[in-house]
């Protein structure tokens, strides 16, 4: 065998730490960007950044009303003190009310493991026995409110019927015994083994609708999320004005007792040349993911301008390679450009990524967003008899024929999961 040398020339796209870095920072929210820059401060004797003073605007997603905060700990510390206060007032309800320090004891053990809809669901009970934690769930009903600590949905609505409203005979058996058919809304089968007319279903129905499924007032109702948008669209002089909600970032600045050892050649001034390096190429890339966003959403208020009018239901279908085309990147860019970014405009606030929707084809050559096919599903379903609901495959045909939207029974299984519609079978209601 013999042993030959070749030379050969060829070339090959390495991507470099730089690279990325441009490409991680893409994807970042502002906020992640901002815990980026804070960590890079302290990799970086090179870097130093002056904080700013300006609050940050949030938007509460319970309310939808704007209010601020110095920082995102603060928030989180504020959520977190709010919940911790309002299991405390439970505790201190339940000492001022059981005197037995045994029974304190067991009403901290379940307030403490209640879940954020007020269920106690832990499976382990520690050194606690069944009839303790019985018990315990007994007692906390006259704290809380009633269905508190319940360990099931049935035990929750049997403990509102027992405590609440122990004369509704009729509820309490329907719930013990029949439960999963009213959730399947069997309702002939309740009929025939409950011996009893529709009517009376219907009643004992619309009674259980008002019991409270998830009973704790606290944590569930009165926490609040709160929103940090990364672009602010709003209305000025009757035009759309946008902007990224940036401000709060901190300034990166060159510490200059670093200058002089740039200039030198040891080993210390190559570790502070790459440092500079590193410390150019966070700034380039910072700059070029705000230049990249504000190309992207000026493209989003050309072409879904409607939108900002007159809400999901004017959305058109926009991709985003169309975009890509639009400013001239690849399609991969404005992904990762649009990904955990949140958009706030006179719509409310939502992720970005709701600005872009497929296209379905219509009969006569043009096309619908998705979007607007499922605010139109959204809307023939609420209007549907609810005695003989629509199948899946009636309201394809439905939209085939009479709205020319060529979609299949399949599609609109897919687009009534994501809107939260049940089955037809679950839309049932009873007929008298």
């Amino acid at each position: 065998m013999e042993l030959v040398l070749n030379q050969r020339q060829e070339q090959s796209l390495t991507m470099t730490f730089q690279l990325r870095q441009a490409i991680e920072l893409l994807q970042y929210s502002t906020y992640d960007l901002y815990e980026y820059i804070k960590e890079k401060e302290l990799e970086n004797p090179l870097i130093e950044l002056e904080e700013h003073s300006k609050d940050i605007s949030f938007e509460g997603k319970s309310t939808g009303k704007a209010t601020s905060a110095s920082s995102n700990d603060q928030l989180i510390d504020f959520v977190r003190s709010r919940e911790i206060c309002i299991r405390e007032k439970l505790f201190k309800e339940a000492k001022l009310l059981f005197k037995l320090k045994e029974d304190q004891q067991l009403l901290h053990y379940i307030i403490y493991n209640l879940d954020d809809s007020g269920y106690f669901r832990l499976q382990d009970y520690d050194h606690y026995e069944e009839a303790a934690i019985e018990k315990g769930i007994h007692l906390l009903q006259q704290i809380g409110p009633v269905g508190i600590g319940a360990r099931s949905l049935r035990e929750c609505l049997l403990l509102q019927v027992t405590y609440e409203f122990p004369e509704e005979k009729l509820v309490k058996i329907l719930i013990e015994n029949h439960l999963d058919l009213l959730a399947n809304r069997k309702w002939n089968e309740i009929a025939r083994c409950m011996k009893i007319s529709m009517v009376e279903i219907k009643e004992l129905n619309d009674f259980i609708q008002t019991l409270n499924p998830k009973p704790f007032f606290g944590i569930s109702d009165e926490s609040v999320e709160y929103l940090n948008p990364d672009i602010i669209v709003e209305y000025k002089e009757g035009d759309l004005s946008y902007y990224i909600n940036d401000g709060y970032l901190p300034e990166i600045h060159f510490n200059n007792d670093y200058a002089g050892l740039l200039k030198e050649k040891d080993e210390t001034s190559k570790y502070i040349n790459n440092q500079y390096t590193q410390y150019k190429w966070l700034l380039s890339s910072i700059e070029q993911r705000r230049s990249t966003i504000l190309k992207i959403v000026k493209v989003l208020l050309e072409k879904q301008k409607d939108f900002f009018k007159e809400g999901f239901s004017a959305l058109k279908p926009l991709t985003l390679k169309e975009v890509a085309t639009e400013i001239d990147m690849h399609e991969s860019t404005v992904s990762r450009a649009t990904m955990h970014k949140v958009i706030q405009t006179p719509r409310g606030s939502f992720d970005l990524r709701l600005l872009f929707t497929s296209k379905l084809e219509t009969s006569d050559g043009s096309s619908i967003s998705q979007t607007e096919v499922k605010e139109l599903l959204a809307s023939f379903i609420k209007s549907e008899n609810k005695t003989k609901p629509f199948s899946d495959q009636k309201i394809a045909d439905y939209f085939n024929t009479e709205k020319g939207i060529n979609i299949s029974r399949r599609t609109i299984s897919k687009y009534r999961e994501e809107l939260n519609i049940p089955s037809s079978s679950l839309r049932k209601e009873i007929s008298i």
